[in-house]
Formats: C-alpha cells, sequence, structure tokens
C-alpha cells in the first residue's frame, strides 16, 4: 500500500524532505503523498522515512491503494528507471 497524510498534519516540514521518490508536497490544507510515487521506502529502506520523523504519526497506510512487497518493488524499478532516463 502507499501511505498517506491525514488531516492531522500540523505541516511541520519534516516528512517532505525525507521522502526518497518526491511522493510528497504541499497540498491545500496539509503535506499529501502521491501514491504513484509512494514505494513505502521499498528500495531505499527498511521502513518509511516519513512515518520515522512525523512528530504527530499522521501518516498510516493508504486503504484506497492497496499493493503487496513486489509490487511496491515493481514501483520502485520503474521510477528508478524513469530518473535514469531523465
Amino acid at each position: 500500500m502507499a501511505l498517506m497524510i491525514t488531516d492531522e498534519c500540523i505541516n511541520c516540514d519534516v516528512c517532505e524532505p525525507e521522502c526518497p521518490n518526491d511522493a510528497i508536497s504541499m497540498g491545500q490544507e496539509f503535506y499529501v503523498i502521491e501514491p504513484s510515487k509512494c514505494t513505502e521506502c521499498v528500495g531505499h529502506f527498511d521502513e518509511p522515512q516519513c512515518v520515522q520523523v512525523c512528530p504527530v504519526e499522521c501518516i498510516p497506510l493508504n486503504p484506497e491503494w492497496s499493493e503487496d512487497k513486489e509490487t511496491l518493488w515493481e514501483k520502485y524499478r520503474r521510477l528508478q528507471a524513469a530518473e535514469k532516463a531523465s
């Protein structure tokens, strides 16, 4: 699954720079995670870095974006290939 940021976000700015896939950006009211870029840090770290640094624990799994580990690895490889091509 991709992660999501809930409306409990306090806009503390610590999650965005931690994302290795640039999946986190400022939304209209609080930070948001682009599910198509979120790999839960698979391929980069053992645990999602945004979850590790969030002081209010507002980054759960996104129930609308279900993915298993293999799918996350495939997304990681696709994102890496796109980054190298650009």
